[in-house]
């Protein structure tokens, strides 16, 4: 059985969603504050977070990019918003899908189930191995990235496409397929890729033009090299 943290302030709203989701077979774990949330994912981790993005206490895009600053556990973000631009922050923040309200449970329960299966087993995320390609130490499981030593401040999106180019290392990898893979969005602009690009080459003190890890190859996508 699956666990669900529905995090959501309106208690009507939070009732219906614990009994559609018991109803489906989840176990079901409640937060009403962004806090609240935080300190229930540090201490009991849940399959998957249902996340209202109208917090009292945050914002519920902070509570996103802090989630994503602790853990990698698949988040659901249902919201009354349905500008693009908003979704596409949401997205580009971390979010693993979106749900537009009104929804009903059994759109929820498809979602979920899809996030769930992209996510993989918990047992399996949590015996990816550490990843070494030249003086790079990727900890995929502690989240950590490490350049001879030197411990790297990356974003969520940062290290996921650090740590999926590593793993793919001599390869060479299409835009469109970390988009499909890294983000689970292939519809997203190659734009995207190229920006967190950018800010990995210059965090591991490289530019494109003389590139140490990460070599575009025109026209067909980019490699993240070994041998350095």
């Amino acid at each position: 059985m699956a666990s669900v943290l529905v995090v959501e302030d309106d208690p009507v709203i939070r009732g219906a969603l614990i009994e559609i989701l018991t109803a489906h077979g989840y176990g079901v774990r409640t937060a009403s504050q962004g806090f609240e949330a935080l300190r229930e994912i540090t201490q009991c981790p849940p399959d998957v977070v249902v996340l209202d993005l109208g917090l009292p206490d945050l914002d519920g895009l902070d509570v996103l990019r802090m989630i994503r600053g602790i853990s990698r556990v698949p988040v659901l973000v249902a919201t009354a918003r349905d500008d693009d631009t908003e979704i596409i922050k949401l997205l580009n923040a971390g979010a693993d899908d979106y749900m537009v309200k009104p929804f009903s449970g059994g759109q929820l329960d498809a979602r979920l189930q899809a996030v769930l299966r992209r996510a993989g087993p918990a047992d399996e995320r949590a015996r990816q191995p550490v990843v070494h390609v030249g003086d790079l130490r990727i900890d995929p499981l502690a989240r950590t990235a490490r350049l001879a030593g030197r411990e790297l401040t990356l974003t969520r999106r940062e290290f996921d496409l650090l740590a999926y180019l590593a793993a793919n290392a001599d390869q060479v990898v299409s835009r469109r397929r970390i988009l499909a893979d890294v983000w689970q969005q292939p519809y997203l602009e190659d734009q995207t890729v190229d920006v967190h690009l950018s800010a990995l080459r210059r965090k591991l003190g490289e530019r494109a033009a003389r590139p140490r890890y990460l070599h575009t190859v025109r026209g067909i996508g980019i490699k993240l090299v070994s041998s350095v």
